[in-house]
C-alpha cells in the first residue's frame, strides 16, 4: 500500500487510500498486522465495487490473526499447491473418465454409466485406488445386497475392479492393497414349462397380433437364440441353402453358427424382408433399439405361465430342456447347439439327461423281467406236460 495519502480509520491496523471506480472516487481498504513475527499487509477490498467498510476489514483482520484464514499470498499458494496435486491424483472418477473414453464401443458402457454414477461415484470417485480399504467395498457389498440380487451387485463391483485394473495398466495408481470379494450367484435356475404350458403357449402365440413377439418366441424355442443373437440377427446371416445361422458376436465372443432346422425355416420363410436387412424390426423396418420385453410379457401371461418365466431366455431353457431329456442329444452336442462356452454351462441340464437314462436302463429291468417271466413260465408249462405225461403213462 502507498504510503503516502493513506488513511487511517477508528479501527486498529485498518488503512485506507483514495481511488478510482467505475463510477468515480472509491476508498480502497487494507489491513496490516503480524503472523509469525512478520508484518504483513494486504488489499481487503473496495469500498463499491467490493462492498467493503472499515469495519469489514477489521473483521478479515481479526481472521488473519486468529489464523481462521490463510494471508491472500499464503491462499493463492495453498490453492496452486492443491491444484497441482489434484492434477497428480488419479482418483477413481478420473481413471473412470479415461476408461470411458477408450471404451466407447463397448456393448456395456451404456449400462456401466448407470452402475458408477449410482453406486461407486458417490462413495469412492473422489477417492484414490490405494485410499480405498476393505472395509469400504465389505460395507458396499453388503448395503446394496439388502436391495438388489447377488448378480446385480457382482456387476457393480465387478466395474469397480475393472476401472482399477485399468489405471492400473495405464501406469495411472497403484492397484488395491486386497482383493474385492464378489457375492455368489447362485445362477442354475433352468426355467421349464411342462407339456401343458407348452401347449398353451403355442397356441397363444398363434392366435397373437403381434407377429414380431411370437415370432421371436418360436424361433427361440425352436433354435435356442438369445434375444441379442436375435435382435442383430440379418437375412444375410441366414444361409437358406447349407441350413445354417451365423451368430453376430455371440455371449462366448467366437463366431458361431447353429443349425437351420425345418421349423425355424418356416418362421424365416414367413417374415417379409425389410431395407434394413434385419430380420426382426421394428414397425418402420429399423433395428429394435428398445426392449421388447413387454410386449413378450403380455403374450407369456395371457398363456397362464409364472411371472417369473422369461419370456425368451426362459424359451432358450425349454429348447434345451427337451433336447436333453431326449435321450438322443449328447452333453458335448448340447453345448455346441448352445453355444456355451464352457461345458459346465450345459452341465445344469445333465439331470435330464440323467432321468432319461434311468427311464432307459428302468426299461431294460423291465423287459429283463419279463425275459425271465415268460421263461418261468415255459418251465411251469414243460414241468406240467412232463407230469401230464407221466400220468397218462401210468394209467396205462
Amino acid at each position: 500500500m502507498p504510503t503516502k495519502g493513506r488513511y487511517k480509520t477508528k479501527y486498529a491496523g485498518v488503512y485506507y487510500i483514495e481511488g478510482k471506480g467505475a463510477t468515480g472516487p472509491e476508498k480502497i481498504y487494507y489491513i496490516m498486522y503480524r503472523r509469525n513475527g512478520k508484518l504483513i499487509e494486504e488489499k481487503a477490498g473496495r469500498q463499491y465495487q467490493d462492498d467493503m467498510t472499515p469495519a469489514r476489514a477489521a473483521g478479515i483482520r481479526a481472521s488473519r490473526i486468529d489464523g481462521e484464514e490463510l494471508p491472500n499470498t499464503e491462499r493463492r499458494e495453498a490453492e496452486r499447491i492443491a491444484l497441482n496435486e489434484a492434477q497428480d491424483r488419479w482418483t477413481i472418477s478420473l481413471i473412470w473418465a479415461e476408461y470411458e473414453k477408450q471404451k466407447v464401443d463397448s456393448k456395456s458402457l451404456r449400462i456401466d454409466k448407470i452402475r458408477f454414477n449410482m453406486y461407486l461415484k458417490n462413495d469412492f470417485g473422489s477417492k484414490e485406488p490405494q485410499e480405498i480399504i476393505q472395509l469400504d467395498v465389505d460395507r458396499l457389498r453388503v448395503n446394496l445386497l439388502k436391495k438388489m440380487s447377488p448378480q446385480s451387485v457382482k456387476h457393480i463391483l465387478a466395474l469397480l475392479r475393472r476401472i482399477v485394473n485399468f489405471g492400473v495398466q495405464k501406469q495411472l495408481c497403484q492397484n488395491l492393497s486386497f482383493k474385492i470379494q464378489l457375492p455368489e450367484v447362485h445362477n442354475n435356475k433352468t426355467e421349464d414349462l411342462t407339456q401343458a404350458q407348452l401347449k398353451k403357449l403355442l397356441e397363444v402365440i398363434d392366435e397373437s397380433e403381434d407377429i414380431v413377439a411370437a415370432n421371436m418366441m418360436r424361433i427361440a424355442l425352436f433354435t435356442g437364440m438369445r434375444r441379442g443373437e436375435m435382435f442383430k440377427l440379418k437375412w444375410e446371416d441366414i444361409d437358406f441353402d447349407k441350413g445354417f445361422i451365423s451368430l453376430r458376436d455371440p455371449k462366448g465372443k467366437e463366431p458361431q453358427k447353429i443349425p437351420l432346422n425345418d421349423s425355424a425355416r418356416s418362421v424365416f420363410k414367413s417374415i417379409p424382408r425389410h431395407k434394413s436387412g434385419f430380420v426382426f424390426t421394428m414397425n418402420k423396418g429399423g433395428p429394435f433399439t428398445t426392449d421388447l420385453r413387454r410386449r413378450l410379457n403380455r403374450i407369456r401371461d395371457a398363456a397362464g405361465l409364472p411371472k417369473d418365466f422369461r419370456a425368451l431366455h426362459g424359451l432358450r431353457h425349454v429348447y434345451a430342456s427337451m433336447l436333453a431329456s431326449s435321450g438322443q442329444v449328447d452333453m458335448y452336442t448340447l453345448q455346441k447347439l448352445m453355444t456355451h462356452k464352457s461345458p459346465q454351462m450345459t452341465q445344469r441340464y445333465a439331470h435330464l439327461r440323467d432321468e432319461t437314462l434311468k427311464k432307459a436302463s428302468n426299461l431294460a429291468g423291465a423287459i429283463i423281467s419279463n425275459i425271465k417271466a415268460e421263461a418261468l413260465a415255459d418251465t411251469v408249462n414243460t414241468d406240467k406236460t412232463v407230469s401230464q405225461d407221466a400220468t397218462k403213462r401210468k394209467q396205462r
